[in-house]
C-alpha cells in the first residue's frame, strides 16, 4: 500500500471527529476515579476511548464508501479522500473489512459489556448511514443515542459507585441541541439546494429548528442545574452549582456561532477553532476537577 493511501485512509477515519469520544471519560471523572489510586481504571478507559475512535472511524469509512456519489456533489464533502479520488475504494473497502477483525475481539477482551455497547454503537451508526439519517427528527435522536452509548461504554468499563443518571439526561439533551444546530447550519449553508445534498433537510425548516434548539437548550440548562444539587456524590454545600454559568455560556456561544456566524455544520471544527468556546470548556473542566478532587 502506498504511503499516500495510508495518509488519506487516516483522513477518512476523521481524527478531528474523535474528540466526541471524550465523553467516555465522564464516568471516570464524575465518579471521582481520576487519580493515581485508580490507574487501572484510567488505562481501561483510555483503551476504550481508542477503541471507540476506531469504531467511529470505521463508521465514517463505510459511510464514505456508500455515499461517494452524493459527496461528490457537496461543496465541502467532495474534498473527502474517496470522493476526490485520492483513496481508491478498493483500499477503503479492504480497511473496512480488516478493522473489525481487530476492534471487536479486543473490545471483548477489555470487557464483554463494553464490547456489546461498542457493537450496539456500530450497528446504530450503520442503521443511521443507511436509513435513519433520512428521517427528520429520528436522525438527530440517533446522533444523541450515539453520545449516550459512548457514556454508557465508559460506565461499563470500570466499577462505578455513584454515577448520576442526570448525566445521561444532560448528555441526551446536549447532543440533541448540537444535532439540531448542525442541521440548521447545513440548511442555512445549502439553502435551496439542501435536499440534493442531504435528503433529510427537506423535512426541516429554519423556524422549526430554531424552536427545537430553544426547547432542548433550555432543557439542557435545567437538567444540568438539577444535577449540580441532586447528584449523590457532590459536596453537600452545592458548590457544584458554580459550574452552571460555564454551561450556560457554552450553550449560548454555540447558538451564536450557528445563528450569527452561520457555522456549526461541523461541530467538531467549531470546538477545535473557536477560542471562547474552548476556554469555556477548559474553565468548566478545571472547576469540575477542583470541586471533585481538591475541594
Amino acid at each position: 500500500m502506498r504511503l499516500s493511501y495510508l495518509k488519506y485512509l487516516l483522513l477518512t477515519l476523521r481524527p478531528r471527529q474523535w474528540v466526541k469520544n471524550g465523553v467516555l471519560f465522564a464516568a471516570l471523572v464524575f465518579d471521582r476515579q481520576l487519580n493515581p489510586a485508580h490507574l487501572p481504571e484510567i488505562i481501561r478507559t483510555t483503551l476504550g476511548f481508542l477503541i471507540f475512535c476506531l469504531i467511529s472511524g470505521l463508521v465514517y469509512l463505510i459511510n464514505d464508501l456508500v455515499d461517494v456519489e452524493a459527496d461528490r456533489k457537496h461543496p465541502q464533502k467532495r474534498q473527502r479522500p474517496i470522493a476526490a479520488g485520492k483513496l481508491p475504494p478498493s483500499v477503503a473497502l479492504g480497511a473496512a473489512i480488516i478493522l473489525p477483525l481487530f476492534i471487536f475481539p479486543f473490545s471483548y477482551w477489555l470487557s464483554a459489556p463494553f464490547a456489546w455497547v461498542g457493537l450496539g454503537y456500530f450497528g446504530l451508526n450503520l442503521a443511521y448511514s443507511k436509513w435513519l439519517k433520512h428521517i427528520p427528527l429520528i436522525d438527530v435522536f440517533a446522533i444523541a443515542a450515539g453520545f449516550v452509548l459512548r457514556v454508557a461504554a465508559g460506565v461499563v468499563l470500570i466499577q462505578v459507585a455513584r454515577f448520576s443518571p442526570w448525566l445521561y439526561v444532560v448528555t441526551t439533551l446536549g447532543s440533541l441541541y448540537i444535532g439540531f444546530g448542525k442541521r440548521r447550519a447545513e440548511l442555512a449553508l445549502l439553502a435551496e439546494d439542501a435536499y440534493n445534498h442531504r435528503r433529510v433537510l427537506d423535512g426541516y425548516t429554519i423556524p422549526l429548528l430554531d424552536q427545537l434548539i430553544t426547547i432542548v437548550s433550555g432543557a439542557t440548562i435545567i437538567a444540568y442545574s438539577l444535577y449540580t444539587f441532586s447528584a449523590p456524590n457532590l459536596p453537600d454545600n452545592h458548590v457544584m452549582m458554580l459550574t452552571i454559568p460555564f454551561v450556560i455560556y457554552g450553550i449560548f456561544r454555540y447558538l451564536y456561532l450557528v445563528q450569527v456566524k452561520l457555522s456549526g455544520g461541523a461541530p467538531e471544527d467549531v470546538l477545535l477553532s473557536d477560542r471562547p468556546l474552548q476556554w469555556t470548556i477548559v474553565l468548566w473542566g478545571l472547576a469540575v476537577i477542583l470541586i471533585f478532587y481538591v475541594y
